[in-house]
This record gives C-alpha cells, structure tokens and sequence, in this order.
C-alpha cells in the first residue's frame, strides 16, 4: 500500500495529476469535500452532524472530518493506497492524518508539492476562464486564492519537510514531464517496501527446497531457521552443542537462541527486496516477535503460504531423508518423526489460523512434481508484488 498526499497552487495541474495516479496505481481519491458532500447527500450520522453546522453557518470541525476520513479508509481495504488532494490543509491537520495512519496501521508515503510560478497559474487559469464560465476565474480572485493557498499551506508543507517525506516537482513543464517525475518519485517509495513471505507447512513437505529457489527468482533473502541452527552445530560452536542436544529430545529451539540469529541474518541484508521466512513463526508467541521485528523495519509480512501434503507422504518424505546426507535429527525414528508432526500440529496451526484471520493466506498442493509446486508458489510470490504496489 503507498498513501500519497497531492498539493499544488490552483492552476497546477493536480486534476490531471491526480486523474493519472488513480488509474496508473490502482489508488482511492479521498478529498475531504467530495467525502463531506457525499455524507450530505446520503444523510449518514456524520453527514446529518455537519448538515446541522453548516446551517449554522459555521466550518465543519476536523473531529468530523477525520471520522469521514477514518470510515472512507476502512471502507476500502481493497485499495493500492490513497491519494489524499488537498488534504491536510492545515498544520494541525497534518498532526491528525499522522494519529489517523498510525491507528489504521499505516502512514502517509511523501507528500508531493507541484511547484508553479504565481504568474503561470494565473495565466492558465485566466485561459481556463475563457471556456469554463466560471465567475472565480478572473485575474482579482485569482491572485487572492493563490495567496491564501500560499498562507495555509506554507506551515503543512514545512511540517512535510521536517519529517523528510516533503518531494517538490516543477510544474512549470509539459504535462507528460511533471507525470514522468511523479511517476519516479512514487517508484522510488514502492521499491523502498520488502515484499516478505512466510511460508508454512509440516516437515517434509518441501519449505526449504521451494524457498530457497524462490528467493534466487525473486531477490529475496531466504531465512531458515533450522538452516542457521544447522550452521551453529557444523561450527561445533558452544551455542551448536545446546541445539544438537535440544534436537535429539525431539524439542523446539528456544526464543532466546532463534531470535537474535534472525535479527543478525536481517541486519546484513542491506539491499535484498524482502525475506522469505521458513521455519519461524512456529508459535504464537514467535508470531508477534516477527510482527515485531517487521514493525521495527517499517515493514510487514505480505504474502502467507501454506504448502498442504498429507500425512502418510510426509512420514514416507521424511522417512526416506533420513536416509540420505539431508537427515535432520529428528529423521531418525518413526517415533520421532509422528512426534515432531503432532509438535507442529500442536504449536504450528494455531499460528497459522491467527493469521488468517488478518491474511489472505494462499494453500498451494504440495503433492506434485517439484516443479510444478514451484509455479504455484510463484504465482502467488507474483501476486503479492502486485499488491505491494
């Protein structure tokens, strides 16, 4: 999702502007009039509010302004982002967008400012006057609503440039020029968001193999967390011998020794375009650590996939691995094979019915040839992408 605020003096070109961004990006227009008229004309509770304050001639207050603003978002999940126009117009009401994206779990991108010289706006919007009959578009009322833009909006663009997602453009070009350098601004902020999987699934139904090929397609840094744990234990580090000894009980590796090598593994991941997580969250408790970390990175999981294989193969899958130089500890036994599946069944699941709750979590058949499961998964790598957009 990209949240992008729109300004401009009158006569800027934020219309045609705006008109592009929406289609190119897949955005939801929020101006505050057209939502406050919207109200009006539907007579919602809120509408039938600021009817009765307009009658009274007096401004509609910003506490029914962020309700609109707040009811409109929720409304619409399905949105790429919003474009705010105009929106906030004044300094307290860039502090309220501010509390209003921090309680929606979201933030506003960068506030762009199409930079026009007061002498070009008003030149073409005195040509608009020529054919769009509207009285407000003489040389007097002109230079007037220029010079309030000015004063309103001079303190919420300094508010933007503190916070250092303030863009300027120049305006003064050929319509296509100011829509290639927006276009450049908004691709920037996209190529800023990581596009992290999680992928889930029983032991032996191929997370590991899946992700690690995914993540060289993709560009994406595959975290393993049994793979770092292996590497403890060929180290022979003192940290390996504890986890070759929780291994052999059949038991899970605690926070304590997970979490940090995560938080390393993503520190040194400087220019990758996002994780693929195998093997963490397996507990619901590891489930808010990750949201967590994510969090702390301006980032989120994006995309949830559950490979689904039956249990007879998965016992017959890890069963002939533990045959091979890719045994796993817990490969050994019959015994501690059941027994690390029904830990996951335990453990694992009511992690992923959390996150269904809140994602779109995508349930790819795993009982095919490998390759095939591969484009299954991809295709919903690919869909995230989309979304991230």
């Amino acid at each position: 999702m990209i949240n992008i605020a729109l300004f401009g003096p009158p006569g800027a070109g934020k219309g045609t502007q705006s008109s592009f961004l929406i289609e190119k990006y897949d955005l939801f227009y929020i101006s505050t009039g057209d939502l406050l008229r919207k109200e009006l004309a539907e007579e919602t509770k809120l509408g039938l509010e600021a009817k009765s304050i307009i009658a009274a001639g007096k401004l509609v207050s910003d506490e029914i302004i962020v309700q609109i603003l707040e009811k409109t978002i929720k409304e619409n999940p399905q949105a790429s982002g919003f474009l705010f126009d105009g929106f906030p117009r004044t300094y307290i009401q860039a502090y309220i967008l501010e509390g209003l994206m921090i309680k929606l779990d979201s933030s506003l991108n960068c506030l762009i400012s199409i930079e026009v010289p007061e002498d070009v706006s008003v030149a073409r919007l005195l040509n608009r006057g020529l054919t769009s009959g509207r009285l407000d578009d003489n040389e007097l009322v002109i230079r007037s609503r220029l010079k309030e833009y000015e004063e309103k909006t001079l303190p919420v663009l300094n508010y933007y440039k503190e916070k250092g997602n303030y863009v300027s453009i120049d305006g003064n070009k050929e319509i296509e020029e100011v829509t290639t350098q927006i276009e450049e601004i908004i691709n920037k902020e996209l190529n800023k968001k990581l596009m992290n999987v999680v992928i889930f699934g029983y032991p032996g139904c191929g997370r590991g193999s899946q992700g690690v090929e995914l993540s060289k397609r993709y560009g994406l840094e595959y975290i393993s967390t049994g793979r770092m744990l292996e590497e403890e234990i060929e180290q022979g580090t003192d940290l390996g011998k504890r986890i070759t000894e929780i291994y052999e009980n059949g038991e899970l590796v605690p926070d304590e020794i997970v979490v940090p090598l995560i938080l390393q593994k993503i520190k040194n991941s400087k220019t990758v375009k996002g994780f693929i997580f195998k093997g963490f969250p397996r507990t619901l408790v590891q489930s808010y650590i990750l949201d967590g970390i994510l969090k702390k990175h301006n980032s989120s999981i994006c995309k949830i996939i559950d490979i689904q294989v039956s249990t007879l193969e998965l016992i017959s899958r890890l069963s002939e691995r533990s045959k091979t130089s890719h045994c796993k500890p817990y490969d050994s036994s019959t015994e501690k094979i059941v027994r690390r599946l029904k830990d996951h069944e335990n453990k694992t699941i009511p992690v992923l019915d959390k996150y269904k709750e809140i994602h779109d979590v995508a349930i790819v058949n795993g009982e095919a040839p490998f390759e095939i499961v591969f484009e299954r998964m991809a295709f919903e790598i690919e869909k995230g992408f989309k979304n991230l957009r």
